[in-house]
């Protein structure tokens, strides 16, 4: 399914560069490279999960349009995609979402609700109550196997054709879909997954050896990285991770602020957890090259604002 999501996605998203990371790779001691799909169609790797499962829509869901949940680069990459399959898309968000990826969303005419929640969690028990309310397809935005092939598993194609030298991946966490099928198809690689110390899903399902799927909503700028692990992802990635790195959110901010001084990129708090976990030391001691995954860029300018001149 992953070299199918490939060669589907060709010449229809972005294959986004690697660029060397000299500030990581001094602090790390290991050559480091960044995979930045931040520069994605849409501002993030959702993307690529969007175009491929709407593709797979039967006559019938194509007809009806999807339901969805989003932090808000699902979202967004859905509206993008619904919009060029022709498909009607309504995308529920939870009341904290960044006011960039909501208007970003409805710049792409997608049908947004927004829930009486902060967190994801609860939002999506709404939206897939909706869905079934509506008789229509509840679109996941991890917990899926072609998402997760599109997502996770096409960016660790390009990642090993890019950097063959690369044995080590630093990931970021929320629901896991990316994770799981990088992982995949990565199998020999050393994974190490990157989630907030608030809302860490990932080490409590392995901790319980099953999937914990809700999780109360913290307060955060990174809420792509809250809430509960997919039951499907969570099998997949379970098994083939290597260690788990938790960061504070002072520690993502600090990241976002790093990433604008040393590679004069402003990204998102949630794509920062990654960067967040290297400098800050948690990802552990690393002999091989690594790189590190940049998910994505949407941020508001008044978030962007806050974080920048909140030092």
């Amino acid at each position: 399914m992953i070299r199918e999501a490939a060669e589907f996605l060709r010449g229809r998203v972005r294959r986004t560069p690697l660029e060397f990371s000299h500030g990581l790779s001094e602090r790390l001691g290991v050559p480091v490279w960044l995979k930045l799909e931040s520069m994605q169609l849409t501002g993030s790797f959702k993307i690529r999960g969007a175009l491929f499962r709407l593709s797979r829509l039967s006559e019938a869901e194509r007809r009806d349009g999807v339901v969805t949940c989003s932090a808000g680069n699902h979202g967004k990459a859905v509206a993008y995609a619904a919009r060029q399959c022709g498909v009607r898309a309504t995308v529920c968000v939870p009341r904290s979402v960044d006011r960039a990826k909501y208007e970003g969303m409805l710049t792409l005419r997608a049908d947004v609700c927004v829930s009486e929640f902060d967190g994801y969690d609860d939002t999506e028990e709404w939206a897939r109550e909706m869905a079934r309310e509506q008789g229509r397809l509840f679109l996941s935005p991890f917990d899926d196997y072609a998402v997760m092939a599109a997502n996770g598993g096409t960016v660790a194609l390009e990642v090993l054709e890019d950097a063959p030298s690369a044995h080590a991946f630093i990931l970021p966490v929320g629901g896991g879909g990316l994770a799981a099928g990088f992982a995949f198809a990565a199998p020999e690689g050393t994974i190490i997954a990157c989630q907030h110390q608030s809302s860490p899903a990932l080490p409590m399902s392995l901790a319980a050896g099953r999937a914990i799927t809700k999780l109360p909503a913290v307060e955060t700028m990174a809420g792509g990285v809250e809430g509960g692990i997919g039951a499907l992802t969570f099998a997949v990635l379970g098994p083939r991770v290597s260690r788990v790195a938790l960061v504070s959110e002072e520690e993502i901010l600090d990241a976002v602020r790093w990433m604008v001084e040393h590679h004069q990129y402003l990204i998102e708090p949630t794509a920062a957890v990654t960067v967040a976990a290297c400098l800050a030391g948690r990802v552990g001691k690393l002999n091989d090259p690594i790189v590190v995954i940049i998910s994505g860029r949407n941020v508001s300018a008044a978030a962007a604002k806050k974080i920048l001149c909140d030092c």
